[in-house]
């Protein structure tokens, strides 16, 4: 299996269980590793024999500035069945940030893997 990745694309959203925390977006941050085959594309040289990355993050992006969950596992589950979904990868790993969500941690998160690795 190969494996095309993105990290720390940020996405801005409401999120979070109390009310302060809903009042206006927040930064979130996703690192996303994504199972595919890289073979078609590396021997065409081709964009469109392969994952594009870019629609991947745009898509990601413009759904979670319309979501508006209390907590990130809900917007982590939502945005890996998104990208199951529409990009037709085997399998991923998403790690989902929140920074600044307690006082004494850089940050807090959630990883989960989804599908069947090739």
């Amino acid at each position: 299996m190969d494996i095309i990745f993105i990290r720390e694309l940020r996405i801005q959203t409401i999120i979070g269980v109390y009310a302060w925390e809903r009042e206006a977006p927040r930064t979130l941050l996703i690192d996303l590793d994504l199972g595919t085959d890289i073979g078609p594309a590396a021997s065409s040289d081709q964009l469109d024999h392969t994952l594009d990355y870019a629609k991947v993050a745009q898509r990601i992006t413009e759904c979670a500035a319309q979501w508006n969950y209390q907590l990130v596992e809900t917007l982590g589950e939502r945005i890996a069945e998104l990208v199951l979904r529409e990009f037709g990868v085997c399998w991923l790993r998403l790690c989902l940030r929140k920074p600044g969500a307690i006082p004494d941690a850089r940050e807090v998160g959630i990883l989960i893997e989804r599908g069947k690795p090739l």
